[in-house]
């Protein structure tokens, strides 16, 4: 089968387009034939291994200290069609169709992969795809809609609150926008210029153009301060969020990770800051979510598997918007 394979940590052109073995399922795995997979800024910065030192380590210490282990495949979410299963197999049935992620075993940047009809922690899973999406919008659901519903679901939003996205306009950030709505609760969200309209048709209350306002100088306070992006200062926000309102970090930089556990020290304030596990359950909440019209996708661009260093080069100018894509092979959505 086709597949990219991460030879080295560094730049895009480490990624290479090969022929590889193509997997045979394990009695308690199905086989999916992958249609439509995505590039993350999550995926990047794993690519690269640009992480807080704390990460780092254990993150070499599980794909391989001085490169990836010999043919990794990266990637972690997809959407395809369940082509074999295992003998122990009961939920699963040869041609439906799923999305899921493949956690951190990776491989989803292939034309097949094989994922366990019930994961461990670190090995994602698959549900059934929502019946509304193509296979190309359900691929960019599991990553990002699964990290936003975790960290609103831990920072406790209520319905009337207001809760401020910073990075509002990426993978994750586009799908908090909505869920937090759906929450109940009036959402300001923060990017660059380009991206306000979709911030705004996703239903965001209020938007704010970082290059041009630093909201943390106007007089709004919030309960919940979601930083998507890792740029976030705590003694600049310090007045932008009530004594006793919540962080929620996706990806904290080293600075903030000492800063926030002193916050957590010296203040009445909530500081999350974790790597977000996804669930069958978030999985299958989402899917109710799409199918009743209350939760979509933002597709930015898509790529053939072939030009995979070309969408990882895209995502890293930072001018994503939503999701970007990567089509395995022609779909056939009917």
């Amino acid at each position: 089968m086709k597949a990219i394979v991460w030879t080295k940590y560094g730049s895009p052109d480490v990624l290479e387009f090969r022929d590889v073995e193509k997997p045979v399922p394990k009695p308690n795995e199905v086989l999916i034939k992958i249609y439509a997979t995505t590039v993350t800024a999550g995926d990047c910065e794993m690519r690269a291994l640009k992480f807080p030192f704390i990460l780092s380590l254990p993150m070499r210490l599980w794909i391989g200290f001085s490169k990836p282990k010999p043919d990794t495949i990266p990637g972690t979410e997809l959407a395809g069609e369940i082509e074999a299963v295992g003998a122990d197999v009961k939920e699963f049935k040869v041609g439906d169709q799923v999305f899921g992620s493949a956690g951190m075993g990776f491989g989803a940047n292939a034309e097949y992969i094989c994922l366990p009809e019930k994961p461990g922690e670190m090995e994602g899973g698959v549900a059934i795809k929502p019946a509304n999406m193509t296979y190309e919008e359900a691929a960019t659901v599991p990553f990002g809609g699964r990290d936003a519903l975790h960290f609103l679901r831990l920072g406790n939003l209520q319905p009337g609150q207001k809760i401020l996205i910073n990075g509002a306009g990426g993978s994750i950030g586009t799908f908090a926008v909505q869920l937090a709505r759906h929450f109940g609760a009036q959402v300001t969200a923060v990017d660059s210029t380009a991206k306000l309209d979709m911030l705004r048709s996703l239903g965001a209350d209020r938007v704010i153009d970082y290059t041009r306002e630093d909201f943390t100088k106007n007089s709004q306070v919030y309960d919940v301060i979601f930083d998507v992006v890792g740029t976030l200062s705590f003694s600049r926000s310090a007045k932008s969020i009530k004594r006793d309102g919540t962080y929620l970090l996706a990806n904290p930089v080293n600075s903030q990770m000492l800063r926030g556990l002193w916050v957590r020290m010296t203040s009445s304030r909530k500081v999350v800051m974790q790597t977000a596990s996804g669930t069958i359950a978030a999985l299958t909440y989402l899917r109710e979510l799409i199918e009743a019209g209350i939760i979509r996708t933002f597709i930015d661009r898509s790529y053939p598997l072939e030009q995979i260093v070309e969408a990882h080069r895209y995502v890293e100018t930072g001018q994503k918007q939503g999701n970007v894509v990567i089509t395995v092979k022609p779909i056939n959505n009917t």
